[in-house]
């Protein structure tokens, strides 16, 4: 049911090598492609002379070299991070080494909420744990450079520290993974919780930002209405899963099978992780029961 959305795949970037997808903003596509990653993870460098970078992305040699060579003869002021999965802020440390630059992000790593009793995150080798920013950002923030100036906008969900960025002087809006133009972002508990990431997009849809550049995949136009696209799409699949509850208890299993159609057997994990972020936030609302903590291996039913 992912055909609500439309999708653009149309992205023709050659791993590590520079374009210029919007005046003052440049791009470098790391080698790291997989099912959650598309053809890669997507840094981008800001402004001219005096620049910052968005996300310098994995702990990957090559991209590291290509993301150095792209700003030589130039200075790097500061560093954003959107968010603290492997394939986005591990680069942080050796790019910080080479350029001193300041390190701008939401936070360390964390869980979106505290882990139940014999519960383990099951994408505890995705986060990247020793990230430590130099300067912790809150919603609202501007930090201005030379020529730039980035407001902070909080956007937990995909994880509870995903930090987009606003670059006022092209009414653009860098994303991360929380809106992205290739496929549907994963929320998986109990490192995203669906809750926040609804409260974010409908935060988004508000913005007026025209154009998004995300952590993955071709820049996005049009982008509130996008958005809108997102939230349908999410509001679909909670039905979709009330619907296959109506038809009486069951596991998340069944209700991927049932609702996921055709799906990549590699995203099979990730989709009974969105489906207990959905899960967790119905139980919350009063709308779907299990017995005890909502959990990956429950049984869920409607209420009353």
């Amino acid at each position: 049911m992912s055909d609500d959305i439309p999708f653009d795949k149309d992205l023709d970037l050659v791993p590590d090598v520079v374009d210029e997808p919007a005046p003052g903003v440049r791009r470098i596509m790391a080698n790291n492609p997989g099912p959650f990653t598309f053809k890669g993870t997507v840094s981008y460098i800001i402004g001219r002379g005096k620049v910052a970078i968005v996300d310098p992305g994995p702990d990957d040699a090559a991209h590291i070299g290509a993301l150095l060579d792209a700003v030589r003869n130039e200075t790097v002021t500061h560093i954003f991070v959107t968010h603290t999965h492997r394939d986005h802020s591990p680069a942080v440390p050796a790019i910080k080494a080479k350029t001193g630059a300041i390190v701008y992000a939401e936070g360390p790593h964390r869980a979106a909420r505290p882990l139940h009793i014999g519960e383990h995150n099951p994408l505890d080798a995705s986060a990247d744990r020793d990230f430590r920013p130099d300067v912790a950002l809150k919603d609202g923030e501007v930090v201005a450079g030379d020529g730039w100036t980035i407001e902070a906008v909080a956007t937990p969900g995909h994880t509870a520290n995903h930090m987009a960025y606003a670059l006022k002087e092209n009414n653009a809006l860098f994303a991360g993974d929380h809106v992205m133009a290739w496929a549907t972002s994963i929320v998986a508990p109990p490192d995203g919780a669906m809750s926040d990431y609804m409260a974010s997009l409908a935060k988004l849809a508000q913005r007026k930002e025209a154009t998004y550049f995300p952590g993955h995949g071709p820049a996005i136009t049009d982008a509130p209405r996008f958005v809108n696209y997102y939230i349908l799409h999410r509001k679909a699949r909670e039905a979709s899963i009330l619907h296959r509850l109506s038809k009486g208890a069951t596991d998340i299993p069944t209700i991927v099978r049932a609702i996921y159609i055709g799906i990549d057997p590699r995203l099979t994990g990730a989709a009974g992780l969105s489906v207990l972020a959905h899960l967790e936030d119905l139980v919350a609302r009063g709308l779907v029961e299990t017995d005890g903590e909502p959990a990956i291996d429950g049984i869920y039913r409607l209420a009353g």
